[in-house]
């Protein structure tokens, strides 16, 4: 099937998922994550992209990022894939491709579905066992988004910064929203839309994502047209 293409619309957040070759590993030791941080930090004040959550797993990585632009952030995974990738194979003297081909992206309904992509993206440590507690994982946004340590990679969004009126109301009611599990069903749409590549959110979202970039964003039901078919040539 081919995949959809990719969708921008100003100011709209994109969750990102960038996977190992084959899902090989990509990170071996901390001085490798606190490369690819610098390395993500550095491209993305280039090419003008806002990352507002994160998390460096053990073979992929997760990034919630609002892009400057409809190249801003194709040019900054671009850059970071390069750099961090030509540095582990000279640290480590290996040869070959250490990402995958291509990362996927799914443009967010920012309203309904910001704050729980976020801690979609920070629980990711505790649904693999790696942790108990998103606090315990030292590679993620949580550090800053729930604790107010300095992150250089991180930047506010406004629905951030609409939890409260100063830094420590913000953390806190942050804080609040992992009290409760995300729902199965939400859970599920999140991991659909990542992988399919089509905007997360409902049909009028959709629609209005289709609208702006001038490609569909809502998938054929089955049995219909062929996957093309409603494109603009």
């Amino acid at each position: 099937m081919a995949r959809p293409g990719r969708f921008f619309a100003p100011g709209q957040p994109q969750h990102v998922i960038q996977r190992g070759n084959n899902r090989a590993a990509v990170f071996f030791c901390e001085d490798d994550r606190r490369f690819y941080l610098d390395c993500l930090a550095n491209a993305c004040a280039r090419y003008g992209c806002a990352v507002h959550a994160y998390v460096l797993m053990t073979n992929h990585v997760h990034l919630l990022v609002t892009p400057g632009d409809s190249e801003a952030l194709p040019r900054t995974m671009q850059s970071v894939g390069r750099r961090y990738a030509h540095q582990i194979n000279w640290r480590r003297e290996r040869t070959g491709t250490l990402w995958e081909a291509r990362y996927r992206s799914s443009a967010v309904d920012t309203e309904a579905y910001f704050l729980t992509c976020s801690r979609y993206i920070e629980l990711n440590p505790v649904r693999a066992g790696m942790v108990a507690r998103p606090a315990d994982h030292a590679w993620s946004s949580y550090a800053a988004n729930a604790e107010g340590r300095f992150r250089a990679v991180v930047t506010p969004h406004s629905l951030y910064l609409a939890l409260g009126r100063s830094p420590r109301e913000r953390q806190e009611a942050y804080r609040r929203l992992f009290d409760s599990e995300i729902d199965p069903g939400i859970l599920e749409q999140i991991r659909d839309a990542t992988h399919t590549g089509w905007p997360m959110g409902d049909e009028g979202f959709r629609e209005r994502i289709g609208r702006i970039s001038g490609e569909r964003a809502t998938p054929l039901p089955k049995g219909g047209k062929r996957a093309g078919a409603g494109r603009k040539p």
